[in-house]
């Protein structure tokens, strides 16, 4: 059942909640949202531990959105999810959704107890590809336009999708759920700021998450990725690293589960 609560600026932020126990928020990465994305079979893997929330970040799904957009909003909408939750919470963010539950917790009085972090996409070195310099403006050029099929090409090939995987996808039903919410890709680039551009971690740009961090890889990704994760385990004040064996980016959550539940349970 769909409930809804409204963040500072009066955008509506549709959420799920299941299960029963100790809070735990879930926040997706780019272009997720409950009906198209990883959090929903996660959510009920975690229930049977947890009251789990899984939400639709603003521009997404059944939630509205409010312009113009800024990261602070963003953090904004998690911090009244947060409250409805209880405002003592447990907080596990996938990809993109890393970084935007790092802004949130850095923020004073979050009320994140607890962090699980994902993959935050991130190029921190000379192992993967940078990102193109003008990545954002190109982004925000292509929306202003309704170009948004190219805009999901040009975000697919950014994060490594082969050229021929985005040429079939093109025909397949995910391709409508992709472009529908394309117009949020630039949102997702303004949370990640400069993690891509091969650059490390500004040393102060977490330093204010002092809360547990738990920062995890999957064995089979890249190495730019890998190496990406460790440092910021590194960065963070008070974080461990962990890799889960035999994972790419596309997480599955029968490996996330029990390593959670462990994590949030101790």
């Amino acid at each position: 059942m769909t409930s809804t609560v409204t963040s500072a600026d009066g955008t509506t932020i549709a959420y799920t909640k299941v299960g029963s126990g100790p809070p735990l928020v879930l926040v997706d990465g780019a272009m997720c949202y409950r009906d198209s994305g990883p959090m929903a079979d996660l959510a009920k893997g975690l229930a049977a531990a947890f009251t789990v929330y899984y939400y639709d970040r603003r521009g997404r799904g059944e939630s509205t959105d409010t312009a113009p957009y800024a990261v602070e909003r963003e953090a904004e909408d998690l911090e009244a999810l947060i409250t409805a939750a209880g405002g003592d919470v447990f907080v596990y963010g996938c990809s993109s959704g890393v970084a935007l539950a790092l802004e949130t917790a850095k923020r004073p009085g979050s009320g994140i107890r607890k962090l699980a972090l994902y993959e935050l996409p991130a190029v921190t070195d000379d192992t993967g590809k940078h990102w193109e310099p003008d990545l954002l403006a190109h982004t925000d050029e292509l929306i202003a336009a309704d170009r948004r099929g190219d805009t999901v090409k040009l975000f697919m090939k950014t994060v490594g999708v082969p050229g021929f995987v985005v040429a079939i996808m093109r025909y397949t039903k995910v391709w409508k759920t992709l472009t529908g919410v394309a117009h949020t890709i630039p949102y997702d680039f303004r949370v990640l700021g400069d993690t891509g551009y091969g650059k490390p971690f500004p040393a102060d740009r977490w330093s204010a998450v002092t809360q547990p961090a738990l920062v995890m890889d999957g064995g089979k990704s890249p190495e730019y990725m890998r190496n990406s994760q460790r440092r910021l385990a590194e960065v963070l004040p008070n974080a461990r690293y962990r890799t889960l064996p035999g994972q790419t980016h596309m997480v599955k959550a029968a490996a996330q589960v029990p390593v959670l539940t462990e994590y949030f349970s101790g």
